[in-house]
């Protein structure tokens, strides 16, 4: 890319450099920092740590430059800070792991960083690649049959670990598909709702006021609710379940704006959650650490059937002693949590040194993400994209959601990966997969009324002749 060409890149991508610099300094100072508070001294891999983080922030900012220069300028940014902070944790957790060795728990974040450095590739390269979202909706169905095949996967040839079957075992490395399926699910509901959404959306009878689905088209969501089911059942994953109905509701509800979808999908939800926590030991146990998280400190013929874990109890030791302020990074005690501390539960380890104060910024970011990915779909001009764009971001926030409510004892346990943050490696690629889409939906959203290139203006005001009709939108951020 030559200097020309940097020289007319829009404003919203220098807005995007100055936010990846800040993004750099907090994480390489974050670095240094808990390298000073634990050790008295910087960390030895400081140098080659910042220039990986240089590097992970200059690369795809430099592609999305030259192949998507109308994209949102926060989106990359969000990504990049939420991901600096996850491995200034995990180094953190791994200071204090490798002092206790009666813990037997390795160290995470340098592998963490490897598969950052992954991540970020795979999304470049569905940036060079894929230059029309809409290429997508032509394999909806071929999408939905591999996101079935690897959901199911775990079930036949996955292992247990930690009371849920959703790692598959590949030697020496291991794979969770269910984070990849949550993509997968929101490309194929989203090609699915933009060609049935009339039928799902003007048809039915109204019943006290309510205008329910026809029978006709409660199938694909008695399907979803089924296959859910099937998944909590055989895989004792009660996280993916909510995330794989949540999104199909979320998604279809934005297709057709009716209620009455809302209120069959709250509705399977209850019953299939009431059945399933009823019969299956695994989920019955979460419900009561959720219920009683202190009755595993009684002696153990006084404890509730099932409560056999201290960690709901522990993540609420750190939140209230953590306060609001925190006691600061690396001055806590993560470690009593266990192995969970690097990945549902790394959020304790924020609610404990950084405080409440830690904790609402770290959501905030999330919700913030999330916002980007909503006004990518108001922007965009193909129903498919505004779909995806919506599935997408509601993925996340149910994630987030189910995983953060589960730590701090909203909502039972789940053992899903707090996104970017907390250690796993399909976890993270996954989420920048799901970041490459949001550009580029983005991208072409703005691309068709700001041209780029010399001729822009031109153009511009030639095409406003043509088009003086149309109601301008609202500009981009």
């Amino acid at each position: 890319m030559t200097f020309a060409a940097l020289a007319q890149a829009p404003n919203r991508r220098r807005t995007e450099a100055w936010l990846l610099g800040f993004v750099v300094l907090i994480t390489v100072f974050g670095y240094a920092y808990t390298g000073l508070s634990m050790t008295g001294k910087l960390p030895d891999g400081l140098t080659g740590f910042a220039v990986s983080i240089f590097f992970v922030a200059l690369v795809p900012h430099l592609v999305v430059r030259r192949f998507a220069p109308r994209a949102d300028p926060l989106i990359l940014p969000l990504a990049t800070l939420l991901t600096g902070i996850g491995l200034v944790l995990l180094h953190r957790l791994d200071i204090t792991y490798a002092a206790k060795p009666r813990l037997k728990i390795a160290q995470a974040a340098s592998g963490q960083l490897v598969w950052t450095v992954i991540g970020v590739a795979v999304c470049i390269a569905i940036l060079l690649l894929l230059r029309d979202h809409r290429i997508l909706q032509r394999y909806i169905y071929l999408t939905m049959a591999v996101a079935l095949i690897l959901l199911m996967a775990p079930a036949f040839f996955g292992a247990d670990q930690f009371g849920a079957k959703r790692w598959i075992i590949l030697g020496p490395l291991s794979m969770q598909p269910g984070e990849f399926v949550k993509i997968m699910i929101a490309v194929f509901f989203a090609g699915y709702l933009t060609v049935n959404r009339d039928a799902l959306a003007l048809t039915g009878r109204r019943v006290m006021g309510v205008q329910l689905p026809p029978g006709r088209q409660l199938g694909p969501i008695f399907t979803i609710w089924v296959i859910s089911l099937l998944v909590l059942v055989f895989e004792r994953d009660l996280g993916t379940s909510l995330i794989f109905f949540g999104v199909f509701v979320i998604m279809l509800y934005m297709a057709t704006e009716r209620t009455s979808w809302v209120l069959c999908g709250l509705a399977m939800a209850a019953v299939g959650a009431v059945t399933v926590g009823s019969i299956e030991p695994h989920v019955k146990g979460r419900i009561m650490a959720w219920l009683h998280p202190m009755d595993i400190f009684l002696p153990e013929g006084q404890r509730p059937p099932g409560l056999i874990s201290d960690q709901a109890a522990q993540a609420l030791f750190s939140f209230g002693s953590g306060g609001i302020s925190g006691s600061g990074l690396g001055q806590g005690h993560p470690e009593l949590i266990g192995f969970a501390g690097n990945s549902d539960f790394i959020l304790t380890t924020v609610g404990e040194e950084l405080g409440l104060a830690g904790v609402m910024a770290i959501l905030m970011l999330y919700a913030l993400l999330a916002q980007r990915g909503l006004r990518v779909s108001l922007t965009a001009r193909d129903p498919f994209g505004k779909l995806l764009a919506v599935g997408l971001a509601g993925a996340l926030l149910l994630q987030v959601f189910v995983v953060a409510g589960g730590v701090t004892g909203l909502i039972p346990l789940t053992g899903k990966a707090l996104p970017f943050l907390a250690k796993g490696g399909s976890s993270l690629v996954a989420n920048w997969v799901m970041i490459a889409l949001l550009i580029r939906i983005s991208d072409s959203a703005q691309r068709r009324r700001e041209p780029v290139g010399p001729g822009a203006n031109r153009q511009g005001r030639r095409g406003r002749g043509r088009r003086r009709a149309e109601p301008e939108l609202e500009p981009e951020a």
